[in-house]
C-alpha cells in the first residue's frame, strides 16, 4: 500500500528505485570499472525520478481497479523489492504491493534511458551543458568518449533488464514484458525521444541544412516526442505490468500525455524564472540560444494557463477511468507547482 501523502510516496519510491538501480546496474568485473563508475555518476546524481515514480504510481493506481493474477505472485521474488511500503492489510493492499513489485524493473529501465538521454543531451555536439543536477556533467568529468559509452551502456542495459525481470516463463508475464519492451523502445527511438531531439537540433540550426523554425503546433509536436513520449511510456509500462486491460492502459496513456506536455511547459517557464541553484542546471540557456519555448511563443502567463489546462485534462482522464486511488492525480498537481 502506498503512503497517504505525496511527499512520503515520492521519498519511499525514491528509496525503492535507487535500491533496485544499485542492484541492476552492471558492476566489475562484468563491465570495466570506468564504465560502471561513469554510469553511476549520472544515475545517482539526484534528480526527481519522475519517470520511474510514474511507473510505480500507475501500477499502484491500476491495482485498485484491476485484479493481479495468482500466477503473478509465483513469478515475483519478495527479495526483488525493498520493504519500504507499509505492511499490506487485506487483498487490495496486497495487490497494490504486488503490482509495484511487478513494475519495478520497468521503472529502473525508464530511469536508465532517461539518464542516458541527459548524458548525451549535455554533450558539446548537443546542448553543450556543463551543469546537471547541481554538479558537472558527465563529459566534463570523464570526457566525451566515456560519456557517450556510458549513455550507450545505460540504454542497452535498460532493454536487457526489461527482458530479464521479473524472471519467469508464465505466458501472461512474458506477454506483458514483451509489450513493455515495444512501448519503451518506440518512445525512446526515432518515433519518440530521438526524433524529438533531432527536430530540436534542426530548429536551432545545429543539423545539416537551414534551421527549421517551429510554430506552436511544431513546438508541441517536438515536445510530444522529445519529453512526452518517455513520460507516457513510463506510466503505460507500469499499468501494463500491473495487469491493466486495454481500457485502463489507454486512460493512463491519456493522463500521461497531458502531464508530459505540462512538465515541458513548466520546464520552459522555470528556465526563465528559476536560478541555477534551484534548477541544478544552467538557467536562461533557452533564451540565450533563441530556442523555441512556450514562454517565447505564448508569454509566461499564458504558458502557466496552458500547463494548468493540461493538468485538468489529465485529472479528467483519471476520473473517467476510476483511477482516483493512489497518487497519479497529486503527481499531476505537483508537476505544475514544482520549482526545479
Amino acid at each position: 500500500m502506498a503512503p497517504d501523502s505525496l511527499a512520503a510516496f515520492l521519498e519511499q519510491t525514491r528509496i525503492q528505485i535507487d535500491g533496485a538501480l544499485e542492484r541492476h546496474l552492471p558492476k566489475p568485473p562484468a563491465c570495466p570499472a570506468i564504465v560502471s563508475e561513469a554510469m553511476r555518476y549520472s544515475v545517482f546524481a539526484g534528480g526527481k525520478r519522475l519517470r520511474p515514480t510514474l511507473t510505480l504510481a500507475a501500477a499502484d493506481a491500476v491495482s485498485h481497479v484491476a485484479q493481479v493474477s495468482a500466477s503473478d505472485v509465483a513469478q515475483v521474488s519478495a527479495s526483488d523489492v525493498a520493504q519500504v511500503f507499509r505492511p499490506a492489510v487485506g487483498s487490495v493492499a496486497a495487490a497494490a504491493r504486488l503490482a509495484v513489485e511487478l513494475a519495478l524493473p520497468a521503472a529502473c529501465a525508464v530511469e536508465m534511458i532517461h539518464t542516458y538521454s541527459l548524458i548525451h543531451d549535455d554533450l558539446p555536439a548537443m546542448d553543450n551543458d556543463t551543469l546537471r543536477r547541481g554538479r558537472p556533467t558527465l563529459h566534463v568529468v570523464y570526457g566525451d568518449g566515456i560519456a557517450v559509452l556510458a549513455g550507450d551502456g545505460l540504454q542497452a542495459e535498460a532493454f536487457a533488464l526489461l527482458a530479464r525481470e521479473p524472471a519467469g516463463d508464465d505466458p501472461a508475464l512474458v506477454a506483458r514484458k514483451l509489450r513493455v519492451v515495444r512501448v519503451v523502445a518506440d518512445a525512446a527511438g526515432p518515433n519518440g525521444m530521438v526524433g524529438g531531439q533531432a527536430i530540436d537540433l534542426q530548429s536551432v540550426g545545429q543539423a545539416p541544412g537551414h534551421s527549421t523554425p517551429l510554430d506552436a503546433d511544431g513546438l508541441r509536436a517536438m515536445h510530444a516526442r522529445k519529453t512526452g513520449a518517455m513520460i507516457r511510456a513510463s506510466a503505460v509500462a507500469g499499468a501494463i505490468m500491473a495487469g491493466a486491460d486495454d481500457r485502463l492502459v489507454a486512460s493512463v496513456d491519456r493522463y500521461a500525455a497531458e502531464i508530459g506536455l505540462a512538465f515541458q511547459i513548466v520546464d520552459d517557464i522555470l528556465d526563465v524564472e528559476g536560478s541555477a541553484e534551484e534548477l541544478g542546471k544552467t538557467a536562461g540557456k533557452d533564451a540565450a540560444e533563441a530556442k523555441p519555448t512556450y514562454p517565447a511563443l505564448y508569454g509566461l502567463a499564458r504558458s502557466k494557463a496552458l500547463a494548468a489546462e493540461c493538468v485538468a485534462r489529465a485529472t479528467e482522464a483519471l476520473t473517467q477511468a476510476g483511477l482516483v486511488d493512489g497518487h497519479l492525480g497529486s503527481i499531476a498537481d505537483w508537476i505544475v507547482s514544482r520549482k526545479n
